[in-house]
């Protein structure tokens, strides 16, 4: 009687949370933090962003503070604020008023441009490194143009600019506050991250499949590091210190978001080239001998 080969064990559905390659690609992200080629390469965007912040601040700062002093002064409604902010005893907010809407104009601007030289300087770097060090053997099958990273970087950064814009009011609600950022640059980083990571080894259509069934923990990972990504704007907390120590905050600031970043395109590399070396293997069977039964045949007749 033949028997039936074993059947494999049912695939994981789709949507499920892989934590356990989660915990793993976070660990060895983290080691990969103290590499010198990983610190070198998180410095050279706060450098390059640090030229372009004090050229703009030596160039437009006062410019920028006094224009939206002057639109303030020119809008009833918000003469109105000022007006009562006066009876309440809080006539420095006064002062202070146009300089922090610049600041908060400014800063998501600074963070996207950091999170596109992050994108454009580190992550080929890092995916090399991560591919070298665990995936020697991953070889590139397709190889995306720079224009459709900047075209898909572009577009989900738009996005994200948008919905920071059409949020930002619900900012000065302090549960809102501390969800819809992490949120919208979760979603941002995941974005990026995932196709950046991809670009230049996966085919389209192994690109699609990956970010399609693990849709679930690549969002996840996003809202982390977004959630992280939310922690050096602790340092604007300061109140009228902030205003007066602003250039400094502000590089410090892109400096903490630049580490952030760097981190999270470890992870995201870690995770996604472990998931493109599982799916590029051929499925496994594990077939049991077949066991055939056999009569003996009698004994032949003795002469």
């Amino acid at each position: 009687m033949n028997a039936r080969p074993t059947e494999n064990p049912p695939a994981a559905l789709p949507g499920l949370l892989p934590w356990q390659t989660c915990v793993d690609a976070l660990w060895r992200a983290l080691a990969c933090c103290l590499h010198p080629r990983v610190v070198f390469l998180s410095l050279l965007p706060l450098l390059l962003a640090m030229a372009a912040l004090g050229g703009l601040a030596w160039l437009f700062w006062s410019d920028a503070v006094a224009a939206v002093r002057q639109g303030l002064d020119a809008w009833s409604l918000s003469l109105a604020l000022l007006a009562w902010m006066d009876t309440i005893g809080a006539t420095a907010f006064r002062s202070v008023l146009a300089p922090v809407i610049v600041l908060m104009v400014a800063v998501p601007v600074v963070v996207v441009v950091c999170l596109l030289l992050v994108a454009a300087l580190m992550m080929p770097a890092i995916v090399q490194l991560v591919r070298s060090r665990r995936f020697p053997g991953l070889v590139s099958r397709h190889e995306a143009s720079v224009w459709q990273s900047l075209l898909w970087s572009l577009g989900a950064t738009l996005m994200a600019l948008f919905a920071m814009v059409v949020s930002w009011p619900l900012w000065f609600i302090p549960p809102m506050a501390m969800v819809l950022p992490p949120l919208i640059w979760g979603w941002l980083t995941y974005r990026v991250m995932a196709f950046d990571t991809l670009s230049n080894l996966a085919t389209p259509e192994e690109r699609q499949a990956l970010l399609r069934a693990h849709r679930v923990p690549l969002i996840g990972m996003g809202v982390v590091t977004g959630l992280l990504g939310a922690a050096p704007s602790a340092l604007w907390a300061l109140g009228a210190l902030a205003v007066v120590m602003a250039p400094l905050l502000v590089l410090v600031s892109v400096w903490l978001y630049t580490l952030v970043f760097a981190f999270s395109s470890l992870w995201f590399a870690h995770y996604l080239l472990a998931a493109l070396n599982d799916l590029r293997q051929p499925p496994s069977t594990t077939l049991q001998p077949a066991t055939v039964g056999l009569h003996p045949l009698p004994a032949p007749p003795h002469p």
